[in-house]
């Protein structure tokens, strides 16, 4: 095994790494002890006897051997495989190789278990697991348990024999060719289990596949599922997560009457069925095997298209279809459910806010599942916009060499099967009506949006100041059916309180309104210094959806921040009827912040420093009773990145709009509101100038002459829209 050789491929993969588009991420790698290990993992491509040598050997620092279906040595990959140390299943010499390198613990192993890529991905059969390959059946080897213990018997018979029979003990340590029997004995053999989950998995043309078809005549159905498949994973940016189980000590298993007979017999013995502890062995070799292939397929990494390709395969037929809506739902319920307490593996993605899912998409989750299902033909669209699915696409396998490429999600469904819990819940799901499901959304995200504040309130401890509970707890008030909902989103330092004259005015005229508590108002100050305007955004679509679940309709608006939050939600989500917008900030300037010499200090630093502290500025103070009256460097810089990033949205703004102003406000500065009146591409969009001498027109003297010019604009847009769907 040439050592030089694996090291210069090591360089030549490193190199190759900077080209690749791939992502990788390492979970748990504190799990991997010290010691001489066989590492366990699930074989779905050829690049895994590349990729997984090199990241392992960064982890460990030792050389990382692998045995390799003998199928994969063959052209180029060969000498690939021999430099990297890779062996062949049908190396006659193979379990004296590897339990050579385990004794003197200098090499780690890499093993499949399946001993073959399991391309389809189907590895449960009644239970158990079993690959199935062109219908035929494989269950998984026992070898890679067979050879850790093999190591670790031969450990512990030279530790018996060093002192019992010392020619044996240099008998077995010049067969091994061991050079410092101390480092042997110090050392034991544990199996790591592996799991490696990419997302998303697609095969589609790439620049691999397309130069095999100009160079190679008629290329494979084989070829070009690996190119397209490998390919696509190498240059178009796939995720791919590795994880590691806790290791699975072989000195475990010693503990035995019979395995000690033959490690302390005198004779000469080697490990085979002919030792009296062999049936006690093949024992402990089935009871790793079942543990470790638990583990391996216990640690996939779930992610969109695990939740949304299963949910669809459970879903009953319905000669109504599915709407892409109602299915989105059923994602979101899924994700932000019950299944993230069962211990399992989930995307990064995950832990964050899910509601996305239910507003535009906008990370692309559920467009690019429903692309693949659609290319596919699990699913088909009808004139109604409904999606129906193929229920044979989820039980007939294509052939090994081409299920990657015709059927990816039947790969990915074949995938979740040995998570059964998750299987249930998610079926569970998929088998609800769709009533059922907008209940659950309707009062979920009102029951969430109360929850989050009670539990960040709790959280904050002993605050920099004190805040009135109710003064920040969310509002809904639901006068009557059948009128639209009106999302009223409060100003930056402020709480949903500073929105409830206009919430009380709108719901006596018969509106659904809603305030939703921006994330890190209504508790502390040092609550405001852990968010980033992103939280805020997801603050505002969550309430946006409540009101979706309770009106036909739904208007949004606010003030100063919240006049550019709505603005920006207005901006990713055509359906809004209309928005108002009461002085929306162009820049810093306009919250007045920067009139005092600590405020010009703070701005000039969030521009330069990649890092504040999260000392609060005590010098920047807030006169409104409903607001902080302390400001965090980090909000202001959680603010000025959002008016940065609403400004580059404005273009997208369509819905009718209505544009409020001070004169005298101290917040206003006429020129920058009138180049973001101009921005906006809504062709109905009215500009109000009120001259009115105050710091929020929404709550000063004449704040019902502002209310009136709110409630008529609503007013005109709904009467528009009515007589539009009458023509």
């Amino acid at each position: 095994m040439n050592k030089f050789a694996y090291f210069m491929s090591s360089y030549a993969l490193k190199a190759l790494s900077g080209l690749s588009r791939t992502r990788i991420n390492i979970h748990h790698q504190e799990k991997i002890p010290d010691g001489s290990i066989i590492f366990i993992a699930n074989h779905f491509t050829r690049i895994e006897t590349i990729f997984l040598p090199y990241h392992l050997h960064g982890i460990t620092k030792k050389a990382i051997w692998s045995l390799a279906d003998a199928s994969l040595f063959a052209g180029g990959l060969k000498s690939v495989l021999d430099a990297m140390g890779a062996i062949s299943t049908k190396n006659p010499n193979r379990n004296y190789l590897i339990t050579k390198t385990l004794l003197d613990g200098e090499s780690s192993w890499i093993i499949f278990p399946e001993g073959r890529m399991v391309k389809n991905k189907k590895l449960v059969n009644d239970g158990r697991f079993e690959s199935q390959v062109d219908k035929l059946v494989h269950r998984p080897r026992s070898g890679a348990a067979v050879i850790a213990l093999q190591s670790e018997f031969y450990r512990e018979r030279l530790r018996r024999m060093k002192t019992i029979n010392p020619k044996e003990f240099a008998r077995l340590i010049d067969w091994f060719e061991i050079k410092d029997p101390e480092k042997v004995l110090s050392q034991t053999t544990y199996v790591v289990p592996t799991n490696i989950t990419y997302y998303p998995m697609r095969a589609k043309e790439n620049l691999l596949s397309s130069l095999a078809q100009k160079l190679m005549e008629n290329p494979s159905q084989k070829v070009m599922d690996e190119l397209m498949t490998e390919g696509s994973m190498i240059l178009s940016g796939v995720q791919v997560d590795i994880r590691f189980a806790n290791p699975i000590k072989m000195a475990d298993y010693f503990n035995n009457s019979f395995i000690e007979s033959d490690l302390t017999s005198r004779r000469k013995i080697f490990f085979s069925r002919r030792m009296c502890s062999a049936p006690i062995i093949k024992a402990a070799s089935q009871e790793i095997l079942h543990k470790f292939m638990a583990d391996v397929y216990g640690m996939t990494t779930l992610n969109y298209d695990h939740i949304f390709t299963c949910l669809v395969k459970y879903m009953p037929p319905s000669s109504l279809g599915i709407d892409p809506y109602d299915l989105r739902c059923r994602a979101y319920l899924a994700i932000a459910g019950k299944m993230m307490e069962t211990g399992r593996c989930f995307h990064n993605d995950f832990y964050d806010n899910q509601i996305h899912l239910l507003t535009d998409d906008r990370n692309k989750r559920f467009a690019t599942f429903l692309d693949t299902a659609l290319e596919t033909g699990v699913l088909y669209v009808k004139n109604n916009g409904k999606l129906f699915k193929r229920q044979d696409k989820f039980e007939a396998d294509v052939g090994f060499q081409g299920v990657r490429m015709k059927n990816p999600l039947y790969v990915v469904a074949n995938e979740v099967e040995p998570l059964q819990d998750i299987v249930m819940f998610i079926k569970g799901i998929a088998e609800k009506s769709a009533v059922e499901i907008e209940q659950q959304i309707r009062h979920g995200l009102m029951d969430k949006a109360l929850r989050d504040y009670d539990l960040d309130y709790e959280k904050v401890g002993t605050p920099s100041e004190t805040f009135d509970k109710e003064a920040g707890r969310p509002i809904l008030f639901e006068p009557s059916q059948g009128r639209p909902g009106i999302l009223l989103i409060h100003n930056y330092l402020a709480c949903p309180k500073e929105m409830k004259p206009l919430a009380d005015f709108l719901s006596a005229l018969g509106y659904t309104v809603f305030v939703p508590r921006l994330k890190g108002h209504g508790t502390a100050p040092e609550d405001l210094s852990q968010t980033s305007y992103k939280d805020w955004i997801d603050s505002v679509e969550e309430g946006y959806v409540i009101l979706k679940h309770r009106t036909p309709s739904v208007f949004v608006g606010g003030f100063f921040t919240g006049a550019g939050l709505a603005l920006e939600l207005a901006s990713r989500i055509p359906e809004i009827d209309g928005i108002f917008a009461v002085s929306p900030p162009l820049n810093l300037k306009d919250a007045g912040w920067q009139s005092s010499t600590a405020a010009e200090f703070w701005h000039r630093m969030l521009q330069k420093a990649r890092f504040v502290d999260k000392k609060l500025d005590k010098g920047m103070k807030n006169t409104c009773s409903i607001c902080y009256h302390q400001n965090p460097a980090k909000g202001m810089k959680a603010l000025e990145k959002l008016i940065k990033y609403m400004e580059e949205r404005l273009s997208f703004v369509t819905a009718p709009l209505l544009f409020l102003q001070s004169g005298k406000q101290f917040h206003s500065n006429t020129a920058n509101a009138e180049k973001l009146f101009k921005l906006v591409s809504s062709n109905r969009k009215d500009f109000f100038f009120f001259n009115v001498d105050c710091h929020n027109i929404l709550s000063g003297r004449d704040s019902t002459r502002v209310f009136r010019s709110i409630a008529d604009f609503f007013a005109l847009v709904e009467q528009e829209r009515y007589q539009s769907m009458g023509k």
